[in-house]
C-alpha cells in the first residue's frame, strides 16, 4: 500500500521537517543496498514494465478526507510485491520512486507536498526492500517467501502511516495526526488484500508468464467495476448527506442557528473548504453574509470569493460555476485569479419566482479535486431545500415578531412588555426601582363612534409616536391593548416615576390635527414600581391597571398605586357572586328620598335608591354593587328590581289617595339596550301606573357623550310618556347647549355644586346659570344635596323649583317613609304666611 497526501492550505512549508529526514533515509538505505546486494540493478525492460504497472495501480483510488487533507488508498502494493520478488533492490526503489514522481507531476501539487510524497515513496520502498533482503531467502513461492514479502510490505505500510501522521501533526496539529491513526486499520486491511493479490500474481507467473494476460483482463474488469461502485458510493453518500441536511434543518431553531447548521452541512456534503450564504437586505431583515470554513469553529462574516460571482448569479438568476473541470465565464474565471479560490459554485436561492439571495461552495477539498458537472444538480437541490428552510425560518420570525408586537402601532405588546419587565426586575440594581406606567387614552370610544375607527387608529398611532419620541432612551414603550399604553424603565424612586408620568402626559396631550379636524386627547396615568408594589410582572401589570382606573376618576390625573385602591377592587370582585344570590333571594331593598317643591315644601315624588345590606360586609355602597352589576351582566335585573318596587309602591300610594311620582336611576349602559323601552311599557301596564308618574334619571355622561347613540332610546321612552331627567349635571364636560337636542324634561344639579353655594361664589354662579338656561329650555331643575336653610334660601332666590336632601329627609325604607308621610303637617292647617316645615322621622 502507498498513499497520497492532499496538501493543506496553510503552513505546508512545515512539511519539510518530515520530508528532509525521509529523503535522507531513502538515500542512505539505497546506498547501503547498492553496496551490499549484488546485483543491485536488474533488467531495464522488466523494470520499466513494473514501473508502468505501478503508475496504473495509482489510478483507481479510494479517498479518505481528513479535515482539509485527502488520504488515498492505492493498489501499488500489488506491483510492489511482484517487483520485490523479481527485481534487484535498487531497481525496485527506482521504479517505485519514478512512478510516484510521474503521478505527482500529473497531479500538479505544490512543491512541499510534491516532494513529501516522492520522499515518502523512496524512503518506504527502500526500507521495505532492505527488510526483504535482510531476511533469509528460502527460494520458491512457498509460505516462507510469503512471510518475507509480508514483512517487507508491512514495513512499507507502517513507514507510510507514520510519516503521514507526523506530517499531519506538524502541519495541522495533533488532532489531525490522531485522525490519520484512526484511519490506519482500513488502510492496513487494504494493504493486506493487495499483498495477497500480489502473491497470487507471483504464483501464477511462476507457473506461466502468460498469466499476466489474465491479470491484465482482471485489472480492466476491476477498474470498470470499481468505477461503477465508486459512483454508487458517491450517490449513497450524497443521499445520506441530503437526509442528514434535511433532518438538521427540521430540527434547527431560530434563523441564526439554522444558518449555522445549514452552512456546516452544505460544506460537508459538497466536500468544500468554504460554504457561504448571502441574503441581501430585505424589509426589516439586515444583509446576511456568513461563511462556514473547514477547520474553523463558528461562522465568518466574510468570504474569500469575489462579489462578482454572487452578483452574476442574482442578475442572471441562474447557477454560476467556475472551475478547471466546469469551465465557466472567462470574465468570472479571471476574477478568481487574484484570490485563493480554485473553483466555486454559486446557486441563487428562490422564493417563488423571486431570488432572495445566494448560497455558494468554494475550493473542493484536496488540491487535485475539483467540482464536476454531477455536483451542480446536487448543489442546486441543496439550495432549493435551503431556500425553503430560510423562508420558513423568516416566516416563523415574522410570526414571532407579530406575536410580540402590536400590528397597528408596531410597539411591543403586553407579552413583550411582561418579558422585558421580568428581565428588568431580575437584574435590578440596589438603590433603583423598576417603574411601570400605564397611559389610558380618554374618550377614544367617542372618537371611534363620531369619526370612525380609522380616526381612532390615527389617534392611537399618534399617541404611540409621541410616547416613543419623548420617553428617555432607556425606556421601553408598548401597547397593552385597546387604548392603553405601557412604559417601563429604571428610575431612582417612586416619586421620580410619578414626576416622569406627569411630564410624559403633558407632552403627549397637545392637540392632534387630522386633516381639517383638531382633537384634544388626554390620558389618565397609573404608576407602579418594583419592589414597592410587587415582584411578579403580572402583579405589577394588574396593579398599574388598578391605579389607572383610579386615575380616570379625576380626568387627566396621575395615580400612584396604593393597597387601598386594590382593596376596593378586590371588594367588588368578591361581591360579584353574592350579588346574583342577593337578587335571587330578595336581599336588596329600595329606599326612597322625598323630592319637594322649594317654595311651599310640598311633597311631589320620591327617588328610588337600591340598598344592600351584605351579611358579611355590611352595607355595600351603591357605587360598588352597581359597578359589579354592570360587569357581571346583572344590571338589567337590578334595574328591573328597582322599577318594580317603585311602581308597586306608586300604585299603592295612588290607591291610598296620594299620587306620587317615582324616579329611578339608570346606568348609561341601559340606554344601549333596545328592548328596555318595551320592558318599561310592560311594567307600567302591569302595575297600572300612569307613565307621567315615572321619571328615569340618566347620568350626564350617559346622555351627553358626544354621540347620537342614546337618542333613539330616549325618544322611545319619551313617546311612552315617561319623564326623563339628566342626573349629576355639571360633573361632566358638556355644555348647557347640548340639552337642547335631548328629549329630556328635567335637570338635576349635582350635590357638589349645591352644597358649595353658601361658601363658594363659583358654585353659586354655576347653579344660577343652570337654573336660568334650563328654565329657558322649558326644563324643570332639581337641586340635589340641600342640607341647610341658607342653601334653601339661595335656591329659592335664583328660582330653583324642586329639591331633595338631608334638610328634608334622608333616603328611607318603605316603612319609615310611611311614618314620615304621617308626621308631616297638613299644609291646609297652617296660615298662608307661615312656611311649612317637614318633620324628620327618627
Amino acid at each position: 500500500m502507498t498513499s497520497r497526501l492532499r496538501p493543506p492550505r496553510r503552513q505546508t512549508e512545515h512539511a519539510w521537517f518530515i520530508t528532509g529526514p525521509l529523503a535522507l533515509c531513502a538515500i542512505v538505505v539505497s546506498l547501503l543496498l547498492g553496496v551490499t546486494v549484488d546485483p543491485a540493478i536488474g533488467e531495464l525492460p522488466l523494470t520499466l514494465l513494473l514501473m508502468v504497472a505501478m503508475v496504473v495501480a495509482t489510478m483507481p483510488t479510494i479517498n479518505i478526507v481528513v479535515r482539509r487533507q485527502a488520504l488515498g488508498i492505492l493498489f501499488t502494493e500489488i506491483p510492489l510485491v511482484v517487483a520485490l520478488y523479481l527485481l534487484p533492490p535498487l531497481s525496485v526503489v527506482v521504479a517505485f520512486t519514478v512512478a510516484t514522481l510521474v503521478v505527482q507531476v500529473r497531479r500538479r501539487l505544490l512543491p512541499a507536498k510534491f516532494w513529501f510524497n516522492v520522499a515518502l515513496a523512496a524512503a518506504a520502498t527502500s526500507l521495505a526492500t532492505a527488510v526483504y533482503h535482510l531476511l533469509p531467502q528460502p527460494g520458491g513461492v512457498g509460505p516462507a517467501t510469503w512471510a518475507v514479502l509480508m514483512a517487507a510490505i508491512a514495513t512499507h505500510m507502517v513507514v507510510g502511516l507514520a510519516a503521514m501522521a507526523a506530517v499531519f501533526t506538524v502541519v495541522q496539529g495533533w488532532p489531525a495526526g490522531q485522525e490519520v491513526i484512526r484511519a490506519a486499520p482500513s488502510m492496513l486491511l487494504a494493504g493486506a488484500v493487495n499483498l495477497c493479490i500480489g502473491l497470487l500474481v507471483i504464483i501464477a507467473l511462476e507457473i506461466t508468464p502468460w498469466a499476466v494476460l489474465l491479470f491484465a483482463g482482471l485489472a480492466v474488469a476491476f477498474a470498470l467495476i470499481y468505477g461503477s461502485y465508486a459512483q454508487f458510493l458517491r450517490q449513497h453518500r450524497t443521499l445520506s448527506e441530503m437526509y442528514e441536511l434535511t433532518k438538521a434543518i427540521s430540527e434547527s431553531g431560530p434563523e441564526g442557528n439554522l444558518i449555522d447548521v445549514l452552512l456546516v452541512r452544505i460544506r460537508s456534503l459538497m466536500q468544500a473548504e468554504y460554504a457561504t450564504l448571502w441574503l441581501p437586505r430585505q424589509g426589516r431583515h439586515p444583509e446576511v453574509l456568513l461563511t462556514a470554513q473547514e477547520g474553523k469553529p463558528g461562522l465568518l462574516d466574510s468570504t474569500p470569493s469575489p462579489t462578482a460571482l454572487r452578483d452574476a448569479a442574482m442578475v442572471r438568476q441562474e447557477t454560476v460555476a467556475v472551475s478547471q473541470r466546469l469551465g465557466g465565464d472567462p470574465e468570472l474565471r479571471g476574477a478568481l485569479g487574484s484570490t485563493a479560490i480554485k473553483d466555486v459554485i454559486v446557486v441563487p436561492l428562490r422564493s417563488g419566482k423571486a431570488v432572495i439571495g445566494t448560497v455558494e461552495v468554494a475550493n473542493r477539498l484536496g488540491d487535485t479535486n475539483f467540482f464536476r458537472s454531477p455536483d451542480v444538480p446536487v448543489f442546486e437541490t441543496v439550495a432549493a431545500h435551503a431556500a425553503v428552510a430560510l423562508e420558513n425560518s423568516r416566516l416563523v420570525d415574522r410570526l414571532r415578531h407579530d406575536a410580540y408586537h402590536d400590528a397597528l402601532t408596531k410597539l411591543p405588546n403586553r407579552r413583550r412588555i411582561l418579558g422585558a419587565l421580568a428581565e428588568a426586575v431580575r437584574i435590578r440594581a440596589p438603590g433603583e426601582v423598576v417603574a411601570l406606567l400605564l397611559f389610558d387614552v380618554d374618550r377614544l370610544r367617542q372618537v371611534n363612534e363620531a369619526l370612525g375607527h380609522a380616526a381612532g387608529d390615527k389617534v392611537l398611532v399618534e399617541v404611540a409616536d409621541r410616547l416613543r419620541g419623548c420617553v428617555p432612551s432607556a425606556a421601553l414603550v408598548g401597547r397593552a391593548g385597546g387604548d392603553e399604553f405601557l412604559v417601563t424603565m429604571r428610575l431612582e424612586s417612586a416619586e421620580a416615576a410619578v414626576e416622569l408620568a406627569g411630564q410624559l402626559r403633558e407632552q403627549i396631550r397637545d392637540e392632534m390635527v387630522f386633516d381639517s379636524l383638531t382633537l384634544d386627547v388626554d390620558t389618565a396615568v397609573g404608576v407602579v414600581v418594583h419592589p414597592d408594589h410587587g415582584d411578579a410582572p403580572a402583579t405589577l401589570l394588574q396593579r398599574v391597571d388598578v391605579a389607572a382606573t383610579a386615575a380616570k376618576a379625576v380626568p387627566g390625573s396621575v395615580q400612584l398605586y396604593t393597597p387601598a385602591l386594590e382593596s376596593r377592587s378586590l371588594h367588588r370582585l368578591g361581591l360579584a357572586g353574592d350579588l346574583r344570590s342577593a337578587l335571587d333571594n330578595g336581599e336588596l331593598e329600595v329606599y326612597y328620598q322625598p323630592k319637594v317643591t322649594l317654595r311651599d315644601r310640598r311633597l311631589i315624588g320620591v327617588e328610588c335608591l337600591a340598598r344592600w345590606e351584605h351579611p358579611t360586609h355590611g352595607s355595600v355602597t351603591p357605587a360598588d354593587f352597581v359597578a359589579v352589576a354592570e360587569h357581571t351582566g346583572q344590571l338589567g335585573r337590578l334595574t328591573e328590581f328597582v322599577l318594580r318596587e317603585g311602581l308597586r309602591h306608586s300604585r299603592d300610594w295612588a290607591h291610598g289617595g296620594q299620587s306620587l311620582a317615582v324616579a329611578v336611576n339608570l346606568s348609561a349602559r341601559t340606554l344601549t339596550d333596545q328592548h328596555f323601552p318595551e320592558r318599561v311599557r310592560e311594567l307600567l301596564e302591569e302595575y297600572g301606573v300612569p307613565a307621567q308618574l315615572l321619571t328615569l334619571e340618566i347620568p350626564e355622561a350617559g346622555v351627553l357623550d358626544g354621540t347620537e347613540r342614546p337618542i333613539p332610546t330616549l325618544r322611545r321612552l319619551r313617546d311612552l310618556g315617561v319623564r326623563l331627567s339628566v342626573d349629576d349635571f355639571g360633573t361632566g364636560s358638556s355644555s348647557l347647549a347640548h340639552l337642547r337636542r335631548l328629549p329630556v324634561h328635567e335637570v338635576k344639579v349635582d350635590h357638589s355644586f349645591v352644597q358649595g353655594m353658601a361658601t363658594d361664589p363659583g358654585d353659586l354662579a354655576i347653579v344660577n346659570a343652570v337654573v336660568t338656561l334650563s328654565q329657558q329650555f322649558g326644563l324643570t331643575v332639581v337641586a340635589e344635596g340641600v342640607e341647610s336653610e341658607l342653601t334653601l334660601e339661595l335656591l329659592q332666590d335664583i328660582g330653583c323649583e324642586v329639591g331633595q336632601g338631608f334638610l328634608f329627609s334622608r333616603p328611607l325604607p318603605f316603612e319609615r317613609l310611611e311614618a314620615w308621610f304621617g308626621a308631616q303637617i297638613d299644609p291646609e292647617s297652617i296660615s298662608s304666611s307661615e312656611l311649612p316645615r317637614l318633620r324628620v322621622v327618627p
